[in-house]
């Protein structure tokens, strides 16, 4: 198993994380169980996982406060589980981090497609070091603000200071940079950026771009190099003009 990605399932409720933890382990992935935030803070300092799901509605610590600690301090995925499905919920954890939710009770064939789908961005967004010189061929693309490095996963800025992106977050400059001066529909930006999710999931899109002109627009009140397309989608525009 030593060659397993190790998922951290993390839920006050035994009966949930072990149905869970079961489902994961016979589709061959290592599975750490937790019952709340401590017991994940000490699984995290013997060992990071590969990707964490995480209980939103647990008693002794909110699980929106796991997500920001964990965002504030890395980037390992986070599939967030809610029992309420709020609407509220959903849209501040993904303000937050997360890179994709699920409401319960789940579908376990639902999750596993959910977990295989982040964990292949993930693999993305990953730094690569091994990869040699070739891998240095493409330059850096303007983000207003930042410049994208692809082969190296990297947003940074002017100074060269890297400003930190989640998967979901590199997959959509990713897909961005690829189709410059092109209007992309939510529709589309869901394919690109392998976020296939059902209902209207658009909104994480928008909620996901909203993070990203924080970081690149010179004021993203007033967004330049990723604008909205009204009835339409987004465009982007790497220096900031309006589409010819």
């Amino acid at each position: 198993m030593s060659g397993a990605q190790h998922i951290y399932v993390v839920d006050d409720e035994a009966p949930a994380r072990e149905m869970v933890g079961d489902y994961l382990k016979l589709h061959g992935f290592e599975v750490t169980l937790c019952d709340g935030g401590k017991s994940l803070r000490d699984a995290i300092a013997r060992q990071a996982p590969d990707l964490i799901i995480l209980d939103l509605n647990m008693p002794e610590e909110d699980g929106l406060s796991i997500v920001r600690a964990l965002k504030q301090h890395g980037s390992v995925p986070i599939i967030m589980l809610t029992a309420t499905a709020s609407p509220i919920d959903r849209v501040v954890g993904l303000e937050l981090g997360a890179d994709d939710y699920l409401a319960k009770p789940c579908e376990l064939r639902e999750l596993l497609a959910r977990v295989r789908s982040v964990l292949r961005r993930s693999a993305v967004a990953r730094p690569v070091a091994a990869m040699g010189p070739a891998a240095a061929a493409s330059a850096p693309i303007r983000f207003g603000t930042k410049w994208l490095d692809v082969n190296a996963q990297a947003l940074r800025d002017e100074d060269g200071n890297e400003h930190p992106l989640v998967s979901s977050e590199f997959a959509l400059l990713k897909a961005f940079a690829e189709n410059p001066k092109r209007v992309l529909s939510r529709e589309r930006l869901l394919d690109l950026a392998e976020a296939r999710d059902r209902e209207a999931f658009d909104r994480a899109i928008d909620v996901r771009i909203t993070r990203i002109r924080r970081k690149i627009e010179p004021d993203p009140a007033h967004p330049t190099v990723i604008r909205t397309v009204r009835g339409a989608g987004y465009l982007f525009s790497p220096d900031g003009s309006d589409m010819a």
